[in-house]
């Protein structure tokens, strides 16, 4: 199966691939021997179980086979490297999905309404050492908050929005200079 062909699955894929891990978790659990070997011919028999059920294509089938050992393995490799289990593993996915799920309603968001609400979170957790874009500030070093980028004041300034990032948020960064010694 060609690169191009490989994006091109049936519409059944997940569901087939879903019925084909749930196979092999289940003889898995019932062997309780969890070798690759013993992973190898499981998927190998969930794939003929799949093929005799002929929703998809043979190769599609063996494509999600290879899908499911590549899986598995994984997890076996993480189990056996860490000591971990399937949630510890499945936590880096849960994170990267929490994350997309948080840029996708923010982008549909009305906007005003979410630097409001970000706005008022910071004035109400904020110290006296935070500052925002807009206020006076008079000369110093900030650091913005968001990227750790460094603004320079060299004057009193209003405070602009982080170049690097955007971000309105900075503390000042203060330093104890040497004594000069007289």
């Amino acid at each position: 199966m060609t690169e191009p062909e490989r994006s091109h699955l049936s519409g059944k894929a997940l569901e087939v691939y879903d019925r084909m891990l749930e196979r092999v978790q289940t003889r898995l659990k019932a062997i309780q021997e969890t070798s690759l070997d013993t992973l190898e011919e499981e998927v190998e028999k969930a794939i003929e179980v799949e093929q005799e059920l002929e929703e998809m294509t043979k190769d599609e089938i063996s494509l999600l086979g290879t899908y499911l050992q590549r899986d598995l393995e994984h997890l076996l490799n993480f189990v056996d490297e860490t000591g971990e289990g399937l949630a510890e593993w499945l936590q880096l996915d849960l994170s990267l999905l929490e994350q997309q799920l948080t840029e996708r309603l923010l982008s549909v968001a009305d906007q005003t309404l979410v630097d409001t609400v970000a706005l008022r979170q910071k004035l109400e957790s904020r110290d006296a050492g935070q500052y925002i874009a807009g206020e006076v500030a008079t000369a110093g070093m900030f650091q913005c908050l968001n990227c750790e980028h460094m603004l320079c004041l060299t004057s009193t300034s209003h405070l602009e929005p982080c170049e690097a990032c955007g971000s309105q948020y900075y503390k000042r960064v203060t330093s104890h200079w040497p004594r000069k010694e007289s």
